[in-house]
């Protein structure tokens, strides 16, 4: 956010924080949370790079279309298992997936 912008909000009483403080979230629940988001933007990236649209990435690892956009998002319902899984079945190797959680 631009620093006018934010100031302008700060004067109208608007309040800036990060969700681990908004929502109260333990360390390791922070920590999860980041771990899945960084997984789930890594498959965006590694389907987009390979040129796959999300109805191809489904046929692969055998879900569906929407079950992918919930992958990429990071939806609750998506275990971080199943990211790792579909990451595998694009042919990510655990180096990779290393080199993706540590940006």
């Amino acid at each position: 956010m631009k620093k006018q912008k934010r100031k302008i909000l700060k004067n109208k009483g608007w309040n800036f924080g990060s969700a681990k403080e908004f929502l109260d979230l333990s360390d390791e629940e922070s920590a999860y949370i980041e771990l899945k988001i960084k997984l789930s933007a890594g498959l965006r990236k590694l389907r987009k790079e390979q040129k796959l649209t999300q109805v191809e990435l489904a046929k692969i690892i055998k879900s569906s279309q929407s079950r992918v956009a919930k992958l990429e998002t990071g939806d609750p319902s998506v275990s971080i298992d199943l990211i790792i899984r579909s990451l595998l079945a694009l042919g990510i190797t655990n180096k990779d997936i290393a080199r993706t959680i540590s940006y």
